[in-house]
């Protein structure tokens, strides 16, 4: 399977993301690429212990917009819900959101790595 494939299979709209990127393919795993760097860059699970959530919003909306501009649904969507819960003072609930994410996450970024590094 090459990347694009793997991705679909992972719940990415490669198709949406690669329209978003008026069909350039090449940009599209570069943005890829930056993702990655990104989710290494601005690990939130740490974060957590903290009281001032506030550098912890800041992250998980990078994240988070990053994520829907490269069409990676499942990462969007558990980061809309994380950053919503932090908003309204639920950290607990945005944590148990984040622990579920964190293996799809890691699934796909080893996948962006494995075809693109």
């Amino acid at each position: 399977m090459d990347l694009f494939e793997e991705l679909e299979a992972k719940n990415v709209n490669v198709k949406e993301a690669t329209e978003r990127f008026v069909g350039n393919a090449s940009l599209y795993k570069r943005m890829l690429l930056k993702f990655s760097d990104l989710i290494c860059d601005m690990a939130v699970n740490t974060d957590f212990d903290c009281d001032e959530y506030s550098i912890v919003i800041e992250k998980t909306h990078a994240i988070k917009g990053a994520a829907g501009n490269l069409s990676i649904k499942p990462v969007y969507e558990a980061y809309t819900e994380i950053v919503n819960l932090l908003r309204k003072n639920q950290p607990e609930q945005a944590k148990l959101i984040l622990e579920n994410i964190i293996p799809v996450q890691n699934d796909i970024i080893d996948c962006i790595e494995k075809h693109l590094r």
